[in-house]
């Protein structure tokens, strides 16, 4: 059976018309480095899903998995206050899905999301889809366009 999360994020490919890449591993893959061994990838084509607060509102960055997010870099750009990291309350407040397994896409609203722009170096990019076990993958074109995401340098 199929979590619920995960369907969102099936459902939110095929409505955005992207194709369902989901694929679900046997054993959980939480971090970048999981994933990438689980996917045999380099770990920095591995799109982390960092949902972090900002003026009481989520922001989504989809960061290279070998990013550390510079949230000040990442205000600066983008005129507005500090930017913190969320709860994990937060997080399922908002996305409907568990930090570790944060999707770009498949939340109940649509959130302002940025795109770390060093993604672009990878012509197939592997992200998140809806818990620990599952993943999906998509180019940076096409993950910019079913996210409407902000291209901006995260660190």
């Amino acid at each position: 059976m199929i979590p619920d999360p995960v369907l969102n994020v099936k459902s939110a490919l095929i409505a955005a018309g992207a194709e369902d890449t989901v694929r679900i591993f046997e054993d959980k893959v939480p971090t970048a480095a999981a994933a990438a061994s689980a996917l045999g990838c380099d770990v920095a084509a591995i799109t982390n899903s960092l949902i972090f607060e900002l003026d009481g509102q989520p922001l989504l960055i989809l960061a290279s998995g070998v990013a550390k997010v510079d949230t000040a870099l990442v205000a600066a750009q983008l005129g507005t206050g500090k930017i913190r990291r969320a709860t994990s309350e937060f997080v399922l407040v908002h996305t409907g899905q568990e930090v570790g397994g944060v999707a770009p896409v498949g939340h109940p609203e649509k959130l302002r999301t940025i795109l770390d722009t060093s993604l672009q170096e990878h012509p197939l990019l592997w992200a998140g889809a809806g818990d620990h076990n599952s993943m999906f993958s998509i180019n940076y074109e096409e993950l910019a366009r079913i996210t409407s995401a902000e291209p901006l340098q995260v660190r």
